[in-house]
């Protein structure tokens, strides 16, 4: 253990930090010191609000003098520093736009967007090491740890807000390339078919089309034909998990190395690709911005892999 924060520090609460509850606050101010100490330390009193104790729901106020004592927090394993230094070095190259209100990436495949589950590292955690002193970072919306593509981060809780209203108003257009089984019927325009969400007992999230679950639609449109796939754009109309995948199973044409919904025969044909990941990338996001109104339209270009199986196709498969 080393003590990062050895000294009683006081801290006035910003417009922009206000309505956050005080553990969430603590959680992402004092990094890597456990949840249980957070909770004892704002329980027994030692953090001060205005001098006063508070509970651990209790929401900040614009203005808000904290008072937070000396914590300890964790060293950082040095056996898993080098990789994730490594792994925090690519989302470095992978910053797409940036400015005081947002922050904008192609994530790579493979990255979860947190840790969490066994993972020590993902999207969040890497921002943070890279921005020591951003005093807000979090995620607009999330993407499949497989897939790739433009992930919204906002600097700023208004930004946040705004942007997730977006969301909800379906003021967001977010398209996707994704690679098929098959001949994509270029009449199938739209696919809308309920969405329901299971968790298996090993903590795996499965998604099936079913009558109780949420409505769901996503559009669709033949970008390129191949022999045995196709290209397809997706743009999900909703925001449902794993949707996109699950509606093109569902269509009759899976993805392409889709370890949960996919189809083993169609990735065999695309063996001489050297595809070994999931081939859904969100490609475009459309939105506006949170301060200035703009509309932005912000294009991840694809990765080595996807841009090689593309090019096999084209190649040898026509």
């Amino acid at each position: 253990m080393n003590e990062n924060n050895a000294a009683v520090q006081f801290i006035t609460v910003s417009a922009d930090e206000a309505g956050q509850r005080i553990d969430n606050f603590l959680r992402t101010r004092l990094k890597g010191v456990p949840k249980s100490m957070i909770y004892r330390i704002v329980r027994k009193g030692e953090v001060r609000v205005n001098k006063k104790r508070v509970k651990p729901e209790y929401k900040l106020l614009d203005g808000d003098e904290l008072r937070i004592p000396p914590v300890r927090q964790s060293a950082p394993d040095q056996a898993a520093v080098s990789p994730l230094l490594d792994k925090v070095a690519a989302l470095a190259d992978a910053v797409l736009y940036e400015d005081d209100h947002l922050l904008i990436l192609n994530k790579p495949s493979g990255t979860a967007v947190h840790g969490g589950s066994g993972l020590s590292f993902g999207v969040i955690e890497g921002l943070r090491a890279l921005r020591p002193d951003a005093r807000f970072l979090e995620l607009v919306h999330r993407l499949d740890r497989d897939t790739s593509g433009v992930l919204l981060v906002a600097k700023k809780r208004s930004a946040l807000r705004l942007l997730h209203e977006q969301l909800r108003m379906k003021g967001m257009q977010k398209d996707y390339l994704a690679l098929v089984a098959g001949e994509w019927p270029s009449q199938t325009k739209s696919v809308s078919a309920p969405l329901l969400k299971n968790i298996l007992a090993s903590g795996e999230r499965i998604v099936r089309v079913g009558n109780d679950g949420k409505p769901s639609e996503t559009r669709f449109k033949v970008e390129e034909r191949f022999v045995h796939a196709t290209l397809v754009k997706a743009s999900p109309v909703t925001g449902r998990t794993h949707q996109i995948r699950v509606h093109a199973q569902y269509a009759g044409h899976p993805i392409a190395f889709d370890d949960r919904y996919g189809d083993a025969q169609f990735d065999q044909q695309l063996k001489g690709s050297g595809l070994h990941r999931l081939f859904l990338h969100a490609a475009a996001l459309r939105f506006e911005h949170p301060d200035t109104g703009e509309t932005m339209r912000i294009e991840a270009p694809l990765d080595k892999a996807l841009r090689h199986c593309l090019a096999y196709l084209r190649a040898n498969d026509k």
